[in-house]
């Protein structure tokens, strides 16, 4: 069965599957730009479903149906993009049956390629998704099996993120920033040894700029673009990067920053972070940073690695259960390490296969009791409470089946589903840890 993977960007549409050999590799179709995917068509411009659709068809005209895909989506809005692209990938009447579709987070994509390679072991990194239209830095703890997300920022300005940066590169070239100057630009960068070239002119530059601000880095229909217009535009990218890594990282030690998305490609921004003192984690030898994601996915498609997109630690509820005929206080494991999915359905609590009907308070207690909720770390022992809830009792014979659902923000809601007459409820747990360290550690976890 064929695996294949999508990611549709602002500009291009990037595809990849498994080769013969076990490594990802990029799908090359006709009208694809070398190095870079599908251009996204006008008439989809702005809408990342239709874009989807466009090269999906584009593969189709050329290969048969996949028997599994899976879409690349940013994490924030998850839940919405996962919906347009199933809408936009649903087979019309008529037509067949659709691929077996998922889709995947770009930072577990992205850390699913790094995690393949070996290249992250447990701890915190922040995958940093640069693009023509946002950065977007997600910071995230890598533990033994799963990826949970610790927080999330964006800096999209109206006039896009690396978009903005080549605008103002042209514009003070002399140059018109309208679309051919723009493919004009990336052209050129594209060339062997640009990067190089463009390298050692900055690093001159900054050390006598009187000198050097005049030397060109690129010659753009014939005219030159100067290091000066490269140091004057590069706070477009640096401001706007350092204020979402503070954004999403916060206080604290600094995180490996995988670097991911065709801005990521810019020599001078990766110079910018390491002289800040932020690492940079490596990806695999070889990887153009823009086709990342896209490479983790297929990965993932093709059950090379676990995506890991599940919460990682488990969960305990508090609970009254009849033991050897006689009831008793537990603590009661909803959730295993591992198994809720952001987005996804309610996990209940079960043994030998069958939800397990608990009470809520002891026999006949109208109000309850309080119940506390609490994580734990299987493998590292870590342990936190999450939250005490005051749930309702019932009668003697009052049973509740007892669930946890994981939102795609890391919030997460208890459920109480009634074995008999009732509704059921919901009950807010808040943001889950992420994090256990030594400080969270409790004396018997």
């Amino acid at each position: 069965m064929t695996a294949l993977a999508i990611d549709a960007g602002s500009r291009y549409t990037r595809i990849a599957r498994v080769g013969p050999h076990g490594d990802p590799e990029p799908v090359e179709l006709p009208g694809s730009v070398p190095g870079e995917g599908l251009p996204v068509p006008e008439t989809a411009a702005g809408d990342r479903g239709a874009a989807l659709r466009a090269a999906y068809d584009a593969y189709r005209r050329h290969h048969d149906a996949p028997g599994r895909l899976l879409v690349v989506v940013p994490h924030q809005d998850r839940a919405v993009h996962a919906r347009r692209a199933a809408d936009a990938l649903a087979a019309p009447p008529g037509t067949g049956r659709a691929p077996e579709m998922r889709t995947l987070a770009t930072p577990h994509a992205v850390l699913a390629l790094l995690r393949h390679a070996g290249a992250v072991g447990p701890g915190r990194y922040a995958v940093c998704d640069l693009g023509a239209a946002a950065a977007d830095v997600t910071a995230c703890v890598v533990t033994h099996g799963a990826v949970a997300v610790a927080g999330t920022s964006r800096h999209a300005p109206a006039d896009g993120y690396g978009t903005a940066y080549d605008t103002a590169l042209l514009t003070r070239s002399g140059l018109p920033a309208d679309a051919a100057g723009h493919h004009a630009l990336a052209a050129v960068r594209a060339e062997p040894g640009a990067g190089r070239r463009i390298g050692l002119v900055l690093d001159r530059a900054a050390r006598d700029p009187g000198r050097f601000a005049a030397t060109a880095v690129h010659h753009v229909a014939g005219r030159p673009v100067t290091a000066g217009a490269v140091r004057s535009a590069l706070p477009l990218l640096t401001d706007g990067l350092d204020r979402a890594l503070a954004e999403a990282l916060g206080p604290g030690p600094v995180a490996p920053l995988a670097l991911v998305g065709g801005v990521a490609r810019f020599g001078p921004l990766r110079g910018h972070l390491e002289a800040s003192g932020r690492p940079l984690a490596a990806l695999p030898d070889g990887t153009d940073p823009a086709h990342a994601a896209v490479l983790g996915a297929a990965l993932v498609a093709a059950g090379r690695i676990d995506p890991a997109d599940r919460y990682p630690y488990a969960v305990w509820v508090g609970a009254h259960r009849t033991v050897a005929g006689r009831p008793a206080d537990i603590e009661l494991l909803v959730s295993a390490a591992g198994t809720l999915e952001p987005g996804g359905p309610a996990v209940f609590a079960e043994a030998d296969g069958q939800r397990v009907g608990v009470r809520t308070g002891p026999a006949g207690a109208a109000a309850g009791r309080p119940v506390r909720v609490r994580v734990g770390d299987p493998e590292g022992g870590g342990s936190t409470p999450v939250r005490t809830l005051m749930l309702p009792g019932g009668g003697p014979d009052d049973r509740f089946h007892i669930g946890v659902r994981y939102a795609v923000d890391g919030t997460a809601v208890l459920e109480l589903h009634p074995l008999g007459p009732g509704q059921p409820g919901s009950y807010p747990l808040g943001t889950l840890p992420t994090d256990l360290g030594t400080d969270s550690k409790e004396v018997g976890s």
